[in-house]
Order: structure tokens, then C-alpha cells, then sequence
């Protein structure tokens, strides 16, 4: 998605017209600031539909000043409202935000500062300044949002282990369910209800050899259940070896962060309606197993106390660390000049800023900026890079013939 902040408005240029005031002074009021885009978690939302549906936002501008000193209005801030759990990612997969909590909020595109206007510009040289100066562009961000759910309980298993018949049996959720792997291609969420209170299950879609190093869908599922406090993991009873089933998720899990194999877990031997199942349960030896049905219901009580228990023992999450991209604003003059095959090019964070801040239609604004780029250095700099006079220079993206 794109995400445009609002431009800043332009200052004005204006002078006092009064009466008995033959000379009156400038008076032209600044722009107002453009408007940024926020992100702002809620629990309100549950996906990320609505942003697939539209892919541009942009915030209001701000408006021109005017006469009489009067600043214009400053463009509405637009706070976009994501679900809780939604990661912001720039272009290249850098982390901008973590939006973990209910009402996090962050700025992602600030909005551009108004110009001044040319009060600002009187001096005991120049008492009558014609310019002022343009509103700077608003930041612009290419983004992606990525969620991750969060939930106290994680089902993970198998492809067809009964994940989502499980879920539909333990909560109102309705997942779509059929005898084929992949069915569940997103994770689903319910709540469930027992003595102990109320607590959300999440349906994490199917795991095969290899997941944790992307086979199968594997890690744009895997990724779901790093914010579960408690990992549940399926197993098929009527499966050639649920044994063996349950170690292979168990070290794909490992693989993909040994952080997230410590949390408590608990082992669900499905399909206990099935005779392969029984047969399973009268020859197992093993302890702390849940043999249940999700399709007669068996065992789902006790196994929702399990939950409960496991739960209430659990510790919070940790968000895991991630790189994040951090874009800080040029500082210093930073100056570059590049000779190119047309010209010349200058580069450098205060000459850019220079160049966006003035108005190239006025004469006394083309004056202050040939001193301020004198000031810079700008012009030593092209000399010393052979410049001549009718080159062609650009600075900013504008481009101009140079004249000593």
C-alpha cells in the first residue's frame, strides 16, 4: 500500500493595504502543516481486508497562508486502524512498527511543513520581500502490513490432523474443513468457553517436513504462532504413526525458533471415534496425552481445563527482536557534486531542502537563493568540479544553467 502524508501549504507573499498607510509592510502569513498518516492498533478489526481492497491513502494538505499575518490551516492527520497484532513493513521487508497492543499507535508518513511567508524575509537591506516560500512535500511511503494473530492457545499439526474440526468443536468458529491438506490456508480464531473463563483459540494451518525452511506454505504459517502462550499439537490417532507425526511438528517448531518449543505445550491425539484411535489409547504408555473426538465430542472438556491450567501458568509472549529500518533526516550540509555526461548534479540534505523551500517564480526569492547557495558552498564546490559557465545543474530534481 501507498501512504502519502499532506503537502505543507505555500506561504504568502502579501503587503499591508491600509488606509493613511502609504508603505505599509509585508505581512504574508505562513502555510499551514500538511497532515500525517498513523496506524493505530484496535481490536475492533480482525484482517487487513479493507487495505487489499483500497491501496492508496493520503492525507489532507495544508492550506496558503494569506494576508494579515494569518497562518493556514493545518491538513487533518488521517490514523489509519489496523488489528491488533499488525506488522509495518517497508519495501524491502524492514520493520517500521509492531502495533502488539491495543491502541498502539505509529506515525509512518509525517506530514510537510508550510512555507513561511514573507514576513519572515524583512531585514533593514531588503524592507519589501516579493517572496515567500513553498510548502514542503509530504513524506511518501511504500508499505506492507502484516499480521500476525494473537491468541492464548495455538493449534498446530499435521495437514489433516483434525485442526480445524477441533476448533470448530471447541468454539463457535466455523473453519472450512475437508479430508486434503491445505485446507486452512489462513489461521482461524474462536473463542472458547470453560469454568475458568473465556480464552481464544488460533488455528494455525498445517505444518509438513521442511516448513521451517519455507516448504509448504511453512513460514507464512509459522510465523502466526509466535504470539501463542500455549502450543496445542494434533496429531491424526488413526494415522500409520501418530508418534512419529507429533516429533516431526514438534522439531519443525524447534527449527524455526527454539524460543517458541518452550513455551508449554500440551498433546492432542484426535479421532478417538475412529478404532485405530482406541486401539492407540489402549497400548500407549505415555503421560499427559488428551485422546479426544472431535466429532462426538469426547475428552473436549477435560482437554479445555488442560488449556485453562496451561494458560494460567504461562508467561506473556516475548516479541521477537526484528532489524528495523530507521530513516533519519540529513543533517549537515553533506555536499556532492557529480559530474554526469549532461552536467552536473548536486546532492546534499540542506541545498535539497533549499531548493524545495523557494519560490523559483520570484525574482527576490531567485536572489536569497543564489546567496544561500553561496553561503553553502555550492557554487565553490562546482568551480572546483570544472563547471563552466552554461552548464546545465541540478539540484533537487530542478534543473538550472549556471552562471558565475
Amino acid at each position: 500500500m501507498v501512504l502519502r502524508a499532506g503537502h505543507g501549504g505555500r506561504g504568502s507573499s502579501s503587503f499591508r493595504h491600509e488606509p493613511f498607510v502609504p508603505r505599509g509592510g509585508p505581512d504574508g502569513g505562513d502555510g499551514g502543516h500538511g497532515g500525517s498518516i498513523a496506524l493505530k492498533a484496535t481490536t475492533q478489526l480482525t484482517d487487513l481486508s479493507i487495505y487489499k481492497r483500497r491501496s492508496r491513502w493520503q492525507a489532507a494538505p495544508g492550506a496558503d497562508g494569506a494576508g494579515g499575518r494569518k497562518t493556514g490551516r493545518t491538513g487533518a492527520d488521517l490514523v489509519l486502524e489496523v488489528p491488533v497484532g499488525t506488522l509495518v513493513l517497508d519495501s524491502e521487508g524492514g520493520l517500521i512498527a509492531d502495533l502488539a497492543h491495543p491502541g498502539a499507535t505509529a506515525v509512518v508518513a509525517r506530514g510537510g511543513a508550510g512555507g513561511r511567508g514573507n514576513v519572515h524575509f524583512k531585514s533593514s537591506r531588503r524592507r519589501a520581500p516579493d517572496y515567500a516560500e513553498p510548502g514542503l512535500k509530504g513524506e511518501e511511503l511504500s508499505a506492507i502490513l502484516d499480521l500476525k494473530l494473537i491468541a492464548d492457545v495455538g493449534l498446530v499439526g499435521a495437514p489433516n490432523a483434525g485442526k480445524s474440526s477441533l476448533l470448530a468443536a471447541l468454539t463457535a468458529a466455523r473453519p472450512q474443513v475437508a479430508n486434503y491438506p491445505f485446507t486452512t490456508l489462513d489461521p482461524s480464531l474462536g473463542v472458547a468457553e470453560s469454568e475458568g473463563g473465556r480464552f481464544v483459540i488460533a488455528e494455525i494451518p498445517g505444518l509438513v517436513e521442511g516448513a521451517s525452511r519455507g516448504a509448504g506454505l511453512g513460514h507464512r504459517f509459522l510465523r502466526h504462532a509466535e504470539r501463542t502462550r500455549v502450543l496445542v499439537y494434533v496429531v491424526d490417532g488413526s494415522s500409520a504413526d501418530p508418534w512419529k507425526d507429533v516429533e516431526a511438528v514438534m522439531a519443525e517448531v524447534e527449527s524455526f525458533s527454539p524460543e517458541l518449543a518452550r513455551r508449554p505445550h500440551i498433546t492432542v491425539v484426535n479421532k478417538l471415534d475412529l478404532k485405530e484411535t482406541q486401539e492407540l489409547r489402549k497400548r500407549s504408555r505415555r503421560k499427559g496425552i488428551h485422546f479426544v473426538s472431535a466429532l462426538t465430542g469426547a475428552g473436549l472438556p477435560e482437554l479445555r481445563n488442560a488449556m485453562v491450567s496451561a494458560i494460567a501458568t504461562a508467561p506473556e509472549p516475548r516479541t521477537p527482536a526484528r532489524p528495523a529500518t530507521i530513516k533519519l533526516p540529513v543533517t549537515g550540509t553533506n555536499l556532492v557534486v557529480e559530474r554526469m555526461a549532461w552536467g552536473f548534479e548536486v546532492q546534499g540534505g540542506r541545498v535539497e531542502h533549499l531548493v524545495e523551500h523557494t519560490n523559483l517564480d520570484s525574482e527576490g526569492s531567485l536572489e536569497r537563493f543564489q546567496t544561500e547557495l553561496d553561503r553553502l558552498g555550492v557554487n565553490e564546490a562546482l568551480e572546483g568540479a570544472g563547471v563552466e559557465p552554461g552548464d546545465t545543474v541540478r539540484i533537487g530534481g530542478i534543473e538550472f544553467e549556471y552562471q558565475p
